[in-house]
Parts: structure tokens; C-alpha cells; sequence
């Protein structure tokens, strides 16, 4: 995204503190902060939106949101987000919803890439889509291919199956799981 653009933010709060000059912008949005852009809509207790055309973005505390260029909805405690760069980052017991694909997540950390349509997920990591329950301590999802790979002690539940090794591969399109790494599961004759 290219700040040469004139994109309008439209915003709402209980209160506003702010300034504006050649070399410096910065509006704080406190108290029931709300802001939307064309593509993006931030809820939180404060929002702070600084740099030149405002192509940063700060939320605090009890955030919501929806990207809808990307088709997420998410919720977390503190979101930085660069709208030049098109990089988010959540922190704080994050939910990501991916509505479009069916993929719930929740974890510590997710930075997500706008232009390669990129999470990388960290802390915590349990992802869900259809009967399939993956955890592990770090994980990228790749949103344009429907691909999950896992590391940090990745586990793949599925049904009553599961599926243990060092770094999982996991095709959330086709549901196929590739394990690499001392390599260990259960799988329950008769399910899936």
C-alpha cells in the first residue's frame, strides 16, 4: 500500500489529543476508539495513528477488527499495524478467523503479511479447520495455498488419529499431513 494515495480514515472515540506539522502527525483516539479504513476496522480502548499520512497504527487494549481485504476478523490485546508495509502485528492472546477458508487460530504472537498473505504464528499455537486440531510453539500459515507448517513440538489431532514429529507439513485443502523428525503417532482403525 502506497501512502501517495489519498485513502480517507474515518474515526470515532470518547477522546481525541493530537498534533500535526510538516515533520510530525500523531492522533490519539481514547475510550471506545474506533477506526476504518477502506479496507481494515479497528475497535479498541486506544487507537494511535502517526507518521506521515498516518501510515501507522497502534491499538490498545480490548481490540476487535476485520480485515476485509484478507477476509480475517481478529481479536487481541495490542495490534501494530503499517499500512504503507501492509504488515500487522497482535500480541496478546490473539484470535485470528479466516472465515473464508474455515481456519480459527489463537496464539501469543501473529505477524501477518498483507502482500504475500503470510501469518507467522508464535507462542501457544492451536489452529483449527474441519475435524483437524494442530498445536505447536511456532507455526507459518500461507494463506493463498492452504499450507500449515508447524515446529516447536507440532501435534496434529484428527479425529481420534494423532500425529507427532519435529516439523509438520499439514495441506489444510487436501488434509494431507507430512511429518518429518522423529516421526511418532496413533492412528484408530476405522476413523478418517
Amino acid at each position: 500500500m502506497c501512502s501517495a494515495f489519498a485513502e480517507s480514515i474515518s474515526f470515532k472515540a470518547s477522546r481525541m489529543t493530537g498534533n500535526a506539522g510538516e515533520t510530525r502527525q500523531n492522533t490519539v483516539l481514547s475510550g471506545s476508539a474506533w477506526v476504518k479504513t477502506s479496507d481494515m476496522e479497528i475497535y479498541a480502548d486506544k487507537i494511535t495513528l502517526s507518521g506521515k499520512d498516518y501510515e501507522k497504527v497502534i491499538a490498545e487494549g480490548n481490540i476487535r477488527g476485520e480485515d476485509t481485504k484478507s477476509g480475517f476478523s481478529f481479536s487481541c490485546g495490542r495490534l501494530t499495524f503499517n499500512r504503507d508495509t501492509g504488515i500487522a502485528r497482535l500480541q496478546d492472546n490473539v484470535d485470528l478467523n479466516d472465515r473464508k477458508n474455515g481456519v480459527k487460530a489463537t496464539a501469543g504472537i501473529i505477524e501477518y503479511d498483507r502482500s504475500t498473505e503470510t501469518a507467522v504464528l508464535q507462542i501457544n499455537i492451536r489452529l483449527e479447520q474441519k475435524n483437524s486440531v494442530c498445536t505447536s510453539a511456532i507455526a507459518v500459515y500461507r494463506k493463498n495455498e492452504q499450507t500449515l507448517e508447524m515446529n516447536g513440538n507440532p501435534v496434529v489431532v484428527r479425529g481420534k488419529d494423532t500425529f507427532r514429529a519435529q516439523t509438520i507439513f499439514f495441506d489444510l485443502d487436501t488434509q494431507e499431513i507430512t511429518l518429518d523428525g522423529r516421526v511418532s503417532g496413533t492412528v484408530t482403525e476405522g476413523e478418517n
